[in-house]
């Protein structure tokens, strides 16, 4: 009687094969699915791409499109918002690589109508201590200077109220301290006092309110 043939022999199922590679499908299913959620939960927003100070005209070159985390308590200006941002004016100022809000602009003309915008060159001697910005309730007030004396015969110190749209400190030059330039925005009824004062050079800075 033959001999019986020999039985192939039976393959191995591979079990740490198959699992690896159901692992690996299902981390990359995990990674797309991470991928696609990551996506929905950022927007393209507006940021200033170089400081814009209080007044000037927005221009494209003054902003960049960037990601941010979708905060639904996060106010910002959608990228797709550029058309209607240029040309406008930034209604505070708005430091490099910060995002705009809904408040960072406005429509409005500065001045405004029945105001002026008068600049004022102070020493420091003559400025508050702090830093003056933008919205700053101020008065000048009129010094007596080095080769004069305050006029006996007025019973009040000349004064002219204003609001604070820039202030911009010099280079010191003399070693004396740089001279900053205020432009205020006054009644336009006022504008011309202010600017007789600022031409003799001896008028003070006093601040009087931050309240916005």
């Amino acid at each position: 009687m033959a001999g019986a043939l020999p039985q192939p022999p039976k393959p191995r199922r591979r079990w740490g094969l198959f699992a690896a590679m159901v692992a690996l499908v299902c981390l990359g299913a995990l990674g797309n699915l991470w991928l696609v959620q990551a996506t929905s939960d950022t927007a393209t927003v507006l940021a200033a791409r170089s400081t814009i100070e209080r007044g000037a005209v927005i221009s494209g070159d003054d902003l960049v499109a960037v990601w941010v985390g979708a905060d639904p308590s996060l106010q910002t200006v959608a990228a797709d918002q550029l058309d209607d941002i240029v040309g406008k004016r930034a209604a505070v100022d708005v430091a490099s690589g910060s995002l705009l809000t809904p408040g960072s602009v406005t429509s409005e003309v500065l001045p405004a109508e029945g105001f002026s915008l008068v600049g004022v060159s102070v020493t420091p001697d003559l400025m508050p201590g702090t830093a003056l910005m933008a919205g700053d309730l101020v008065r000048v007030v009129a010094t007596a200077g080095q080769q004069g004396a305050i006029n006996p015969a007025k019973t009040e110190v000349e004064a002219v109220a204003g609001e604070v749209v820039s202030a911009v400190t010099g280079e010191d030059v003399t070693g004396q301290g740089a001279s900053t330039v205020v432009t205020l925005q006054v009644p336009a009824e006022d504008a011309t006092t202010l600017a007789a004062m600022a031409a003799t050079g001896n008028a003070a800075v006093v601040l009087d309110s931050r309240a916005r």
